[in-house]
């Protein structure tokens, strides 16, 4: 009974390593390389560390699985082996014919893994936010802008750049390298002003990142969410309060408002007085 316990209680971290080890093995296989098998065991098991000291009520366990593995992304696989992890590395790739680094991150992290976790990457992997979520301002004070459409002009203008890059005959690997770490210095600045402007930590997730284009469309499919019992949910409005990113979560339908929003962080799931959230 106790191992039945155990295992119903830490499935989440469970499930989502042996999903990452079941795409290592096959990565390592069907190529040869075993860069595969080490890079995304490395991600999965901190994942599910992170998940798994979440679990146990560690209040930095996001925190640290975002640092281990956006630091990681940022610092080994792009700044060392310079790879470009940023939407232009996927278009320079697509363009290329080539499935390369970029392609297989956007495909697993970004376009068909938020089938599964949703918009997860965001709240435990992006070297982005990992910088941007140390600012001061955990909840946003002020009301949210209708500027959500500036992440499809940087989405456009990423695809733009690559195809400039093509034309001009400049689209190489060293070129990308320079476009990632240029591209990395302007998501920071930007990122912490537009934090600074409007007091909101997360204010690039909301109107500047081109990724959501991707991410928001899947997330609404996900099979990890945040779900409400609405019979037990009091109307406190606490958890409306701490979300970072203005998601209904006392609502349990798909369609509540910002329902794509959500980056799984739980914070709501730990000011619930009736334990009406649970992921």
């Amino acid at each position: 009974m106790k191992i039945v316990f155990s295992i119903t209680k830490y499935r989440t971290p469970i499930i989502l390593f042996l999903v990452f080890e079941t795409i290592a093995v096959w990565l390592w296989q069907a190529t040869g390389k075993l860069f595969f098998l080490l890079n995304f065991s490395y991600i999965g098991i901190w994942v599910a560390l992170g998940l798994l000291l979440f679990t146990e009520g560690w209040k930095y366990a996001r925190e640290f699985t975002q640092f281990g593995v956006g630091s990681y992304m940022l610092v080994f696989l792009g700044l060392i082996c310079r790879e470009n992890m940023q939407i232009e590395g996927l278009w320079y790739y697509l363009l290329c014919g080539v499935v390369g680094a970029g392609t297989l991150h956007y495909a697993i992290a970004k376009i068909l893994g938020p089938l599964l976790f949703g918009r997860g990457w965001c709240g435990f992997a992006c070297w982005t936010t990992m910088i941007l979520d140390l600012l001061p301002y955990k909840q946003d004070k002020v009301p949210r802008k209708k500027w959500g459409f500036i992440r499809y002009i940087m989405f456009a203008s990423s695809l733009a750049v690559v195809l400039l890059l093509f034309w001009l005959d400049m689209a190489d690997t060293y070129t990308m390298f320079i476009l990632f770490v240029v591209g990395n210095l302007f998501y920071y600045v930007v990122g912490i002003a537009l934090a600074i402007l409007l007091k909101d930590n997360r204010a690039f997730c909301k109107y500047i990142c081109p990724i959501t284009v991707f991410l928001k469309p899947m997330s609404y499919y996900s099979l990890l969410r945040i779900k409400c019992d609405e019979d037990k949910c009091i109307r406190c409005g606490k958890c409306l309060k701490i979300c970072p990113m203005d998601v209904e979560v006392n609502n349990n339908s798909r369609s509540r408002k910002n329902a794509t929003e959500c980056i799984l962080c739980q914070q709501c799931t730990k000011v619930c007085p009736t334990k009406a959230l649970k992921c």
